[in-house]
């Protein structure tokens, strides 16, 4: 098992994109996180310009899929 950080930079008018894909994305992160994957996420700002999701995982390949989705 490893870490592994997902860092995210958003583009400039990503708080008003961001509607349409932000229930799935929660969704996705809560159920990562009860299967003990996601252990840390969250905005470096208010508004987020960046953020953070740190993963412990044993193959890269389930962030990949949690970034595909």
């Amino acid at each position: 098992m490893a870490y592994y950080a997902l860092l995210y930079f958003v583009v400039d008018d990503y708080i008003t994109r961001r509607g349409q894909y932000r229930d799935e994305h929660l969704r996705l992160a809560r159920e990562s996180h009860e299967r003990g994957e996601l252990m840390l996420a969250g905005a470096f700002s208010d508004p987020p310009n960046q953020a953070v999701l740190v993963f412990h995982v044993a193959d890269k390949s389930m962030i990949e899929n949690f970034v595909r989705n």
